[in-house]
């Protein structure tokens, strides 16, 4: 089984932008309606429709309307990530932190509202 998360959003430009630039996604296919990213190293993808597109059923043709919604992007060196996306000019929502369930992350915001948590997962009892 795999996953693709998707969101119906007017801002398939501005999110090519932000997955490329920013988070450094390749395109896996793109048309004048659907775009389909894929991370770096290949294992996830996320994609963008236009809404109210004419080829799509009712079910996807209603657009998302930016809350309720978050990724979660597992990488080797979160300080890294963090140190580049700053540089990138992104805002960042949450500064980078360790928690004390293992985690040590950051979050960011997308185009369209969706809450990106770059995390390195660490053991608790190492930290």
């Amino acid at each position: 089984m795999k996953l693709n998360a998707g969101v119906i959003t007017e801002r398939l430009e501005e999110s090519k932008a932000f997955y490329g630039n920013i988070l450094d996604f390749g395109i896996s296919f793109e048309n004048d309606f659907y775009l389909l990213m894929h991370s770096p190293n290949q294992q996830a993808e996320i994609s963008f429709l236009l809404p109210h597109h004419p080829s799509q059923q009712s079910l996807f043709q209603k657009p998302f309307l930016g809350a309720g919604m978050y990724l979660t992007i597992e990488v080797e060196n979160v300080d890294e990530v963090y140190d580049r996306v700053k540089s990138r000019g992104v805002e960042v929502k949450i500064e980078i932190r360790d928690e004390p369930w293992g985690d040590r992350h950051f979050a960011i915001e997308d185009p369209n509202g969706v809450g990106i948590d770059i995390v390195k997962y660490v053991d608790p009892n190492n930290q």
